[in-house]
């Protein structure tokens, strides 16, 4: 259902091939290179043609169109972005996967996407999670994105038939991670917050949260903007997720972006 209701937003989106952006994205997604020259059996053009596709479902909505490229490689460690930058600024995200696995490609590089739009930097790890399940939204909300884009728009035209397995990939992972039946999130933010601050890569449970927030993105696109004022405010010292979320509340430079910011914060039971 979540899907589904993504469908014509979608279609309102994108232009036929060749055109420029709609009017309402505001950012261009960066430059993106391979450092990395073996995937397998996927040739280094498919893959970096898969990332710069997954790129474009996101950075678009990042209301920005100075990003510094990312450069991509590849780690048995999984997948990750590095907080070291590269002598020009760009920055350095491995992928744990190889071979056509095109659906893979674009779950993992736009999990690291996310992190790179909400500005991820060291500090305090108390509310980490929630900036990991950001990322895990920006997944589902790229791979619906991709599916719907590649119907018309593939980086090659016989691609057309994969379309469809993103959103395959995505609703099977939705499904293995239903919400509990008449628990609100702010319920369970008060009987989970003690080992939120614990575990912040608890994939599951961060992908459990993530469907419940994908529907404001996909109401409010441009909510990748707002996420960008994540971590303004983030530093070594220790926040309570109200706080957190009220720091990014007021990073926030329209009041369109903190009305965002608001509604997510009364999902988990905060006033801000």
């Amino acid at each position: 259902m979540i899907l589904q209701k993504f469908i014509p937003l979608l279609l309102g989106l994108w232009l036929v091939p060749g055109q420029a952006f709609a009017a309402e994205k505001k950012g261009k997604a960066p430059e993106i290179k391979l450092i990395e020259k073996n995937w397998g059996e996927a040739n280094n053009a498919n893959v970096l043609a898969v990332l710069r596709s997954t790129a474009r479902q996101l950075f678009p909505h990042s209301g920005r169109n100075d990003w510094d490229a990312i450069h991509v490689g590849r780690s048995s460690k999984g997948p990750i972005v590095l907080f070291r930058r590269g002598n020009q600024g760009q920055y350095f995200v491995n992928l744990n996967t190889g071979n056509r696995f095109w659906c893979q490609y674009a779950f993992q590089f736009s999990h690291e996407i996310g992190h790179i739009l909400c500005g991820y930097k060291e500090g305090d790890q108390s509310n980490h999670w929630f900036e990991e399940t950001l990322c895990e939204t920006a997944s589902l909300f790229a791979l619906a994105k991709l599916s719907e884009d590649w119907k018309t728009n593939p980086p090659y035209p016989n691609w057309k038939s994969y379309a469809g397995a993103f959103k395959k990939y995505a609703r099977e992972r939705i499904e293995k991670h239903p919400w509990p039946k008449g628990l609100s999130m702010a319920d369970w933010f008060q009987k989970k917050k003690v080992g939120l601050t614990k575990n912040a890569t608890n994939r599951e449970r961060n992908l459990m949260v993530a469907i419940r927030l994908l529907p404001f993105f996909e109401d409010d696109p441009s909510g990748w903007t707002a996420v960008s004022a994540l971590n303004t405010k983030k530093d070594k010292k220790k926040r309570s997720f109200k706080t957190y979320l009220r720091d990014w509340k007021e990073g926030c430079k329209t009041e369109e972006h903190r009305a965002f910011v608001g509604k997510i914060a009364k999902a988990f039971g905060f006033d801000l």
